[in-house]
């Protein structure tokens, strides 16, 4: 049988384990043991092969290799983050920036397909909530915009300055077409960011289609407890 090779960057602590995949970046699994973390790629990669659009074949296996590990203080078990790969200090080509750049706005224009097809963004089937930034997003609405709200805030970590606009996909838009007027920017200049956190290009573009993730996830989810799935849009093959 064929295997896929996934490398991975596991970010842990006593509360649980966050994996993020190098190999499928956006990719992600969680648990409260790293073993129940690992368990749950072979179902997230093969998703997101099929929202990516890569053509690898289902019945693959999926042999996933530990190349980085950070232990973090953050609140893992919310998915609070801090992690930069080590691939992620390295210059960019142009295909890899260009590849990576359509990658996060389909991350973006899929994102807005889901919220749009939800019949009220205003209703939920969650209860309320808090973690380590207040209360959690429970309607489509809030989710919706707590995931275009950080499009400044990530590419502010590499010293681009933008104001957020309603549309998520415009935003994505906009935030990629500020990073384009720096002359350097395919060098992938490595910033102090917020709370000693580093931060480059690279980890901005992933970090944009692990978040999106996140969220359409929680999104499709919640929406699906209460609407037949068959009428909500499910881009990322949740």
């Amino acid at each position: 049988m064929k295997m896929i090779i996934n490398n991975a960057v596991l970010e842990f602590n006593q509360e649980g384990y966050l994996v993020y995949s190098e190999s499928f970046l956006g990719s992600y699994v969680r648990g409260s043991t790293l073993d129940e973390a690992l368990g749950k790629f072979p179902d997230e990669i093969r998703k997101y092969c099929l929202w990516a659009q890569l053509n690898l074949a289902k019945e693959r296996r999926v042999l996933t290799k530990i190349v980085q590990e950070k232990e973090s203080n953050l609140q893992i078990d919310d998915a609070d983050s801090e992690v930069i790969f080590d691939c992620e200090r390295l210059p960019l080509t142009l295909k890899e920036y260009e590849y990576l750049k359509q990658l996060s706005l389909k991350s973006a224009y899929d994102f807005l397909l889901l919220f749009q097809s939800i019949p009220d963004k205003y209703v939920t089937s969650l209860k309320k909530r808090k973690t380590f930034y207040g209360f959690i997003p429970t309607t489509a609405k809030e989710m919706y915009d707590h995931t275009n709200n950080v499009t400044s805030y990530y590419v502010g970590e590499i010293g681009i300055d933008i104001k957020n606009t309603s549309d998520i996909f415009a935003n994505r838009v906009q935030a990629f077409k500020a990073i384009e007027l720096k002359t350097n920017y395919l060098e992938n200049e490595i910033y102090q960011g917020s709370y000693g956190e580093e931060w480059s290009l690279r980890k901005v573009m992933r970090r944009f289609i692990w978040h999106d993730r996140i969220h359409a996830k929680a999104m499709y989810r919640m929406a699906k407890n209460i609407w037949d799935a068959k009428n909500l849009s499910n881009p990322f093959f949740f």
